[in-house]
């Protein structure tokens, strides 16, 4: 079994978009080096031609107390990267090699704290909502049959109009989960801080992290980005929020376990029967 390890560099991905251009310089440095090297500031800077400051603030950009503890995660992020295998010319492999990739980038990204605080919303709030629009509508619908399973009173929404009719049904009780892979779907941005702005729980998927998000946004799940791998186009845009719906629905699982698994096998027991069973 292949061992997980965090690597940093999904997160500098996923939120490029919220750089400066003096962080976006930065940033494509890192995100494109594979060799090791002097890395210390006063090298790093003069190479970029960037201040020693404008490290540190780009490392704190990043979620780290300074540039030393942002080389530390980096080094070793790269020392993992090294060891990974070579892709070869053969097709499969190459396909499969990506989604490898991708469940490790999106091992990097799963936040523990973040998955237990969208289970805590999800658990005390009576009705949820979930918007997708194309692909993501899938990934929506996906969402919306796992989580009825385990009782969880969920609708799925995929098209633009009733997105934005569905805003008179919201209230303080309600949260709203958008899907938008590449951040920048109006429909369901728009959606989500209407529904802020009226008192609902909001939370987003998506790969790109802009930096108005938080205003509306409870909670941002980032996914996995797949413009920067090997062979992108072979697969699917929407395996790594499928991934993080997996890994969100396994931690509802935990969170009241007797309950869910309850719900689910009553709910199984419902598809396979003829007629409803009796529900203890």
């Amino acid at each position: 079994m292949k061992k997980y390890e965090k690597n940093i560099l999904p997160y500098i991905e996923s939120i490029y978009s919220t750089f400066t251009p003096l962080e976006k310089t930065i940033a494509d440095f890192f995100l494109n080096n594979h060799e090791k090297m002097d890395f210390s500031s006063r090298h790093i800077s003069a190479l970029l031609y960037v201040s020693e400051p404008s490290l540190s603030r780009f490392a704190k950009k990043c979620g780290y107390q300074g540039y030393r503890e942002f080389l530390f995660y980096y080094q070793r992020s790269l020392e993992a990267q090294s060891s990974e295998p070579v892709l070869t010319d053969n097709s499969a492999k190459i396909v499969l090699t990506t989604y490898q990739e991708l469940l490790n980038k999106s091992y990097s990204l799963v936040d523990e704290r973040q998955m237990e605080r969208l289970c805590q919303i999800i658990s005390e709030k009576k009705r949820i909502f979930v918007y997708g629009r194309g692909s993501s509508g899938l990934a929506a619908q996906e969402m919306q049959f796992r989580l009825m399973r385990i009782g969880i009173p969920i609708q799925c929404i995929t098209d633009t109009d009733l997105i934005r009719m569905n805003s008179v049904l919201l209230d303080e009780q309600c949260a709203v989960i958008g899907i938008s892979v590449s951040g920048r779907t109006n429909a369901i941005l728009d959606s989500l801080k209407t529904a802020r702005e009226i008192g609902a729980a909001t939370i987003l998927f998506t790969a790109y992290k802009q930096k108005d998000f938080p205003r509306f946004c409870d909670e941002i799940i980032l996914c996995a980005v797949k413009e920067n791998l090997d062979n992108g186009k072979a697969i699917s845009p929407q395996f790594p929020v499928l991934v993080m719906i997996d890994l969100f629905y396994a931690h509802l699982l935990k969170y009241d376990t007797i309950h869910r698994e309850a719900l689910h096998d009553y709910t199984l027991k419902v598809l396979s029967a003829k007629e409803p069973p009796t529900r203890q």
